[in-house]
């Protein structure tokens, strides 16, 4: 009796484009948590440096993501923003997110924590400090990959406080004034108006997209084993 091996050409071309598949998006997965761990670390880095001053410009972005900085200067609260569906301790509310006027610089938008939201879904009122404020906190830089339906703001009266997502570029348009391209987070000892700061550290998911990558991986390896246990036939010589 003699083992033979002989697969059909459609069904190993459907394994290795299935197999493809599955690698591809297993290797997608750990490229995300390789990343996160990456920005992870320099989060760290950042936390045992001392705070810098706010720079007037920020050409190149990497050396600067989660560094440390302080500033002085006052709060423009006209042009708020309340990010909406922000989770604090299963709580869903909003995180306030303020510019103010730099002294000596451009505004800058400063997220000042989260606040929680109220039942009804009524935009809450926000308590704003006036004068000259002391910030310190870690620089930013949100995301452009998203897609929103949201209206665009206008520049007056009737500026809407409540935003779906953090879109720097709309913001930008939004508003009267230059702002940097960033956001300040307030640190968490920083008095300067601030409300629950529990900043989620950007590798909180890491474990999650690994093991989404070894699922992928295990897929591939499955189809492979599949693939030949039925192609293994016995043929009597």
């Amino acid at each position: 009796m003699k083992v033979m091996f002989r697969p059909s050409l459609f069904m190993t071309v459907a394994m290795l484009l299935t197999a493809t598949l599955c690698i591809k998006a297993g290797l997608w997965q750990y490229g995300k948590a390789q990343a996160k761990q990456a920005l992870q670390a320099q989060l760290e880095l950042s936390l045992k440096q001392a705070p810098v001053a706010l720079p007037q410009k920020i050409v190149d972005v990497e050396p600067w993501r989660y560094r440390r900085v302080k500033f002085a200067g006052i709060y423009q609260p006209h042009y708020q923003i309340l990010l909406d569906n922000q989770v604090e301790n299963t709580m869903v509310g909003y995180h306030v997110l303020t510019p103010m006027q730099v002294e000596g610089g451009a505004v800058v938008l400063v997220n000042r924590g989260w606040i929680q939201g109220s039942p009804d879904r009524r935009v809450p009122v926000v308590d704003t400090p006036s004068g000259r404020q002391e910030v310190e906190g870690d620089i930013m830089f949100p995301s452009a990959k998203f897609f929103a339906l949201e209206t665009p703001p206008t520049k007056d009266e009737n500026w809407q406080p409540v935003w779906q997502n953090l879109d720097m570029i709309r913001y930008l348009k939004a508003v009267p004034f230059a702002v940097q391209p960033f956001v300040v987070r307030l640190d968490a000892k920083s008095e300067a108006g601030g409300f629950v700061r529990n900043w989620p550290p950007p590798g909180n998911n890491i474990a999650m997209h690994l093991g989404y990558a070894y699922q992928w991986f295990g897929f591939a390896l499955t189809l492979l084993v599949i693939y030949i246990v039925l192609n293994v036939k016995k043929v009597e010589s």
